[in-house]
């Protein structure tokens, strides 16, 4: 009789054994199968993958599909994003440009290097300084296919409207040459007025540099560790080491529409080799209708753009009206010529700007 109750005991247990191994197999069964149909992924630490940058930062391969991005210039190979930092947000894009488009950017900017300027804080004007040292020029927004295709390929990637963006501004920094510390957001009211302000940067950079060059964030919050190849000033914080077709994007305010002082950055000096770069900013919003251009220079005068008529003295400074930086040309009025009233022409650089005659 006991005999008997014990192997009851035994066959119970058995059977929840069977049950419980079966469960587990069939459990197994399905998590192969949503592993290998893609709908579930294991997590997976290795230097592709994720590597720690910080306290609680990673940097995470963000794969982009190639053929759903458009046509540009030249092809370009594998493309992914490196979330580098919360604060400032800043990302890097690999392989944003192609080498193609990196050298016809370039090619269409070296006749055109003149000394950088920076923004007057008091006059919104642009003017020179020590702290800023490279070379370099606009190119007019959407000026050609190539153009038009990057500017595109940047909207998609900030959700940033192209129409509110500034046009392409191309940088040369040779050996020696930086950009110190400083925001991109305007601190007067001469340029929120007449553009809104600056919300997020593009910075591709078109060449490789030997050693030196890096864009650095002095006030980002976080332990980043340093990056092989970095300067040695360029170890001590988050730091960016130009790479032929990469792009950083960082954002110079907050979601909460506040401007961040975590996005002050700059250029360390170039050691070996020169770097070439473009940069992009983004406006909060275009406080002027498409068509119209951001009123700088003299107060006497109106800018002009297509369709829209105005008066200039003469000798003032006419802002390429494509453009909303500091770009600008000198008016010439010429005796004698025939000219109606608001009349356009492009001069040699592509800038667009209006024949005038005088009250």
């Amino acid at each position: 009789m006991a005999k008997a109750r014990g192997n009851r005991h035994q066959g119970k247990r058995s059977s929840t054994v069977v049950l419980v191994l079966s469960m587990l197999l069939m459990l197994s069964v399905v998590l192969l199968m949503l592993l290998g149909l893609g709908i579930l992924s294991l997590p997976i630490r290795s230097d592709e993958g994720l590597s720690a940058i910080g306290d609680h930062i990673k940097l995470k391969r963000l794969k982009i599909d190639v053929k759903k991005e458009g046509n540009g210039l030249g092809e370009r190979t594998e493309q992914w994003t490196e979330i580098l930092s919360w604060e400032p947000r800043a990302f890097l894009y690999h392989n944003f440009l192609s080498e193609e488009e990196c050298e016809y950017l370039i090619n269409l900017a070296r006749p055109h290097m003149v000394k950088s300027t920076v923004v007057d804080s008091k006059t919104g004007k642009s003017k020179d300084s020590r702290v800023r040292t490279s070379s370099g020029t606009f190119l007019r927004r959407g000026r050609d296919k190539v153009i038009r295709n990057i500017e595109k390929r940047i909207a998609d990637y900030t959700f940033i409207p192209a129409e509110h963006g500034e046009g392409l501004q191309i940088l040369r920094y040779e050996v020696g040459q930086k950009y110190e510390p400083h925001y991109d957001y305007f601190l007067d009211e001469f340029n929120t007025k007449n553009g809104g302000q600056r919300i997020a940067t593009v910075l591709m950079y078109l060449s490789d540099v030997e050693e030196g060059g890096e864009t650095i964030f002095p006030a980002a919050k976080g332990n980043f560790s340093s990056s092989l190849g970095l300067s040695e000033c360029g170890k001590k914080g988050l730091a960016v080491k130009p790479k032929m077709g990469d792009a950083l994007l960082f954002w110079s305010m907050r979601p909460d529409a506040s401007l961040d002082p975590s996005s002050l950055h700059g250029c360390m000096p170039v050691i070996q080799n020169q770097t070439l770069r473009g940069q992009l900013s983004g406006y909060v919003v275009s406080n002027m209708p498409s068509g119209r251009s951001h009123e700088r220079g003299c107060p006497e005068a109106v800018l002009l753009s297509k369709g829209i008529s105005g008066h200039l003295q003469s000798g003032c400074m006419l802002v390429n009206t494509e453009c909303s930086e500091s770009l600008s040309i000198r008016l010439q009025l010429v005796e004698g010529l025939e000219t109606r009233f608001g009349e356009f022409f492009s001069d040699e650089n592509g800038l667009t700007a209006a024949v005038l005659t005088e009250d």
